[in-house]
């Protein structure tokens, strides 16, 4: 029998690895997909965003001054930079007194009308506690048995409550447990949700971030943060926090 003919002997390499050549190369593409993949719906959604406030603003540019007139290629973002212009003009003009009058002015008529008073107090509240309000932002991270006992839910909490969710909530708890406001995302859009009130005492605080609990809520639990403690820490709080049930 020839020598050329015998079976060889695998590698070094390969006895090491022991993967062969079909499996390496699948993983090789796995690994280029979770690289690319992300970075390429990142790309597209802040693409699809410029083109979509340059066609709202560009129709706004008068012919004779649009630059794209007098080149032979399109500039995207033209409409995003005139946009972050007008605001910022926008913004100093209402800084003065005139413009304060202008705009106290159009906030009344805006306040004679029955429907569009409704959106448009609600709104501006809203813009100018986040802009603001520096801890109009979610504070930490907690599990809360929601929607019955023994079903826990992430929930973000945003503050504690006031005024007369305060003073209702506050007089019938005995004990003066602080009463906060949370939020619970749903999955995958965790732009919606459910606001809820719940006491510190029936909450378990988790050292997990903002960032890592919306990943855990965006892709249904499929990636979980790192920090193995998580998975432990809950539990042992649940046992420690939860009162006794009273008998009879």
């Amino acid at each position: 029998m020839n020598k050329s003919s015998a079976p060889q002997d695998p590698t070094p390499a390969e006895v090491a690895s022991g993967i062969g050549i079909m499996p390496r190369l699948r993983n090789y593409f796995l690994t280029g997909l979770v690289i690319a993949a992300p970075l390429a719906i990142t790309v597209y959604i802040v693409w699809w965003m410029v083109h979509w406030i340059d066609g709202w603003v560009k129709p706004l540019i008068p012919t004779r001054y649009d630059p794209e007139q007098y080149l032979p290629f399109a500039i995207p973002g033209l409409g995003v930079m005139l946009a972050i212009i007008l605001i910022t003009l926008l913004g100093f003009f209402t800084a003065n007194l005139l413009g304060r009058s202008l705009v106290t002015y159009g906030e009344g008529l805006l306040g004679r009308m029955p429907l569009v008073r409704t959106i448009y107090s609600g709104l501006k509240q809203m813009f100018v506690t986040m802009i603001t309000d520096k801890s109009a932002t979610f504070n930490n991270v907690v599990l809360i048995e929601y929607p019955r006992r023994h079903l826990w839910s992430l929930a973000f909490v945003s503050a504690p409550v006031k005024g007369e969710l305060f003073e209702i909530l506050h007089e019938s708890d005995k004990h003066e447990d602080e009463v906060v406001s949370v939020y619970v995302p749903t999955t995958p859009n965790p732009t919606s949700g459910y606001l809820l009130f719940c006491k510190r005492s029936e909450m378990i605080e988790l050292d997990m971030s903002i960032e890592d609990a919306a990943k855990l809520v965006i892709t249904a639990g499929l990636v979980t943060p790192e920090y193995h403690k998580y998975i432990k820490r809950p539990a042992d709080k649940a046992r420690v926090r939860r009162k006794p049930e009273r008998v009879g």
